[in-house]
């Protein structure tokens, strides 16, 4: 069975923040949404990490109500 890639996107005044997980990767693109907030040298901040966190968790929970469905490659 494969998995599925979860894709979010962030474009926002010329910068694009593109993180590509999938469902067992949860926590750690949540920590680093965290990661990347608390970094100065970003432009990304910490709303951007929550609205990006709040889609995550909508994404998996989405997931979790969604039966699998086989691929053709």
């Amino acid at each position: 069975m494969s998995k599925a890639v979860n894709v979010l996107a962030l474009v926002r005044d010329g910068h694009r923040f593109v993180f590509l997980y999938d469902d067992d990767s949860v926590d750690a693109v949540l920590n680093t949404f965290g990661e990347y907030a608390s970094d100065p040298e970003l432009e990304f901040t910490w709303y951007d990490a929550a609205v990006l966190a709040q889609r995550a968790r909508e994404l998996k929970e989405d997931h979790a109500h969604t039966e699998d469905f086989p691929t053709l490659f």
